[in-house]
């Protein structure tokens, strides 16, 4: 866990929750509330160099109070510290964006059930323990915000990624169905797609320059996505009005 001085957040104020906040789409995301001066709790798993680097950019750039939060928080007892944090500091998040996610590229006949337990605890246990946890006090303040980075994975399947196309479907059927659990209490859920993005994640693939170019050649806009592009997206949909719930918005290029 990461934090400075300690403050009680002026509850005036609006306050974002983004987790995988440290690099990639999590911090273009954290970049473009801070430009409307939100303030932010920002998460990531184990990369605390690069977290702190987001919250110094952020705050150099806008007046916003930011908190940083370093754990896993596919584990319970890691939200349970978390959540412990947002009482003690008073932070109650009118958005919450779970951007947090990993894949583990293999032969499913090659992946341990280690490996596909720690994907789904990324990318779909945070999303629902930290949900669930946040929407009693959303029904009190009368609204909110869940939104989730999905993948178009999710509704297509990649070959030797059946572990994270099966948790990003997954986190669809949870947007689509806890949308519709709360539409009534005025608190939407959405999701965004993407679909190939320049971030670490591709980076660090096991595709040679020829795949690159090869798949960068699908896409009918010509290139891969930018961070900011997907950012922008979320911040439409936390601006969004209440009618748009159980979305999956797809930003792909015209890819899929």
């Amino acid at each position: 866990m990461i934090t400075d001085e300690l403050f009680i957040h002026d509850d005036t104020r609006p306050l974002v929750l983004i987790t995988g906040a440290s690099r990639g789409i999590g911090r273009a995301v954290a970049e473009r509330f801070a430009a409307e001066d939100w303030d932010m709790l920002l998460c990531c798993r184990e990369n605390v160099d690069a977290l702190e680097e987001t919250v110094r950019y952020c705050e150099r750039m806008s007046d916003s109070q930011i908190t940083g939060f370093v754990g896993d928080l596919g584990d319970p007892d890691c939200v349970d510290e978390l959540f412990a944090l947002m009482e003690e500091k008073g932070l109650f998040p009118n958005v919450f964006i779970h951007n947090a996610g990993i894949t583990k590229k293999a032969l499913l006949q090659d992946m341990s059930l280690v490996d596909w337990i720690d994907v789904f605890d990324t990318n779909v246990n945070a999303l629902f323990d930290i949900s669930r946890r946040l929407i009693p006090g959303m029904l009190r303040r009368g609204g909110g915000k869940i939104l989730a980075t999905s993948s178009v994975y999710g509704s297509v399947g990649a070959s030797c990624e059946v572990a994270y196309s099966a948790s990003k479907g997954a986190v669809d059927g949870f947007v689509r169905a806890l949308a519709k659990e709360l539409a009534p209490s005025g608190i939407q859920v959405n999701a965004v797609a993407p679909g190939v993005v320049d971030t670490d994640m591709l980076s660090v693939s096991e595709m040679d320059a020829a795949s690159y170019q090869a798949l960068e050649n699908e896409i009918p806009a010509g290139r891969f996505g930018r961070p900011a592009e997907i950012a922008e997206v979320f911040w439409g949909l936390a601006n969004a009005p209440e009618y748009l719930t159980g979305q999956i918005i797809t930003v792909d290029g015209g890819w899929m």
